[in-house]
């Protein structure tokens, strides 16, 4: 009888998504974006030749927030910071759901790791013998260089659970709510189906976005690094279609060089805008 009520649902689900998926696409609008500038204020170590990756982002999420405001009609965007400020990772997306931010978008620079190694630096003599005498070096890559975007990996889809929970929580202050939101009923096996959609949905849409943007990066010459999914703490709550990109390597100069240049800025800018918009046009017209 419980495997008979939990296939039901199931069916009944997929029936009605599919019926109503057109008119709701219809309704569905894009409304709000957070952006969010990566560190801040005491976390700002990564560094490149003469920028400082905390500078660079914040630089990049305040050109592109003006963009889109003055591209997109009637959308609202909302910072995580627009000073160099420290704002911890789980206020940054705590400010999205609280928003009920429809997209969210960190961005961030690369960097590559810093190799420790020790080195003969020269050979002393201790009882007639030749003892090396070593000393530590650092060295970095300087040649990787490109962009990749991430998303939250399915190993942290669960900590999404009591976020979606709680936005959903208000529903039950309204009166009526049985009939308002028919078969969504708290704590039950058909509730636990219907956040595990809601999760997966928004990993598939993630997915998508991710794509869309890795291929403007590539439209516009850059290396694909791909997307990838990550265990990333800053995503791992997200309420809405989620994405940290890296826009490039702080670490390679000429990547430091175009991503603080206005033409790298605005070819970056104008890239990540194009993703939104082709992602805004299929989510509200075909999702």
């Amino acid at each position: 009888m419980y495997l008979k009520t939990i296939l039901t649902f199931i069916i009944c689900f997929v029936l009605v998504n599919t019926i109503d998926n057109q008119a709701f696409a219809q309704e569905y609008k894009i409304k709000t974006i957070v952006i969010d500038a990566g560190h801040g204020g005491k976390d700002g170590a990564t560094h490149g030749v003469y920028s400082k990756e905390k500078d660079v982002a914040l630089k990049t999420a305040l050109n592109l927030g003006k963009a889109l405001q003055d591209s997109i009609k009637d959308i609202k965007i909302i910072y995580t910071r627009q000073t160099d400020v420290f704002i911890p990772l789980y206020e940054r997306i705590n400010i999205a759901n609280n928003a009920k931010a429809d997209l969210f978008i960190s961005i961030h620079l690369n960097d590559m790791p810093v190799h420790v190694s020790r080195v003969v630096d020269y050979y002393k003599k201790v009882k007639g013998r030749k003892v090396p005498v070593y000393r530590t070096t650092t060295s970095k890559s300087t040649s990787t260089r490109g962009t990749e975007t991430f998303v939250s990996g399915t190993g942290r889809l669960g900590e999404q659970d009591e976020v979606i929970k709680r936005e959903n929580a208000s529903m039950f202050l309204e009166d009526n709510y049985q009939k308002n939101y028919e078969g969504f009923i708290a704590n039950t096996p058909e509730n636990d189906i219907m956040l595990s959609l809601m999760k997966q949905t928004n990993r598939e849409r993630s997915l998508k976005f991710a794509s869309m943007l890795q291929q403007e990066y590539v439209n516009a010459g850059r290396i694909n690094r791909g997307v990838q999914e990550k265990s990333l703490a800053v995503l791992a709550r997200a309420a809405m279609p989620a994405v940290l990109t890296e826009i490039g390597f702080v670490s390679n100069p000429e990547d430091e060089d175009y991503m603080n240049s206005v033409e790298g800025q605005t070819e970056i800018v104008n890239g990540i805008i194009k993703a939104i918009k082709n992602y805004k046009r299929i989510a509200e017209t075909s999702f």
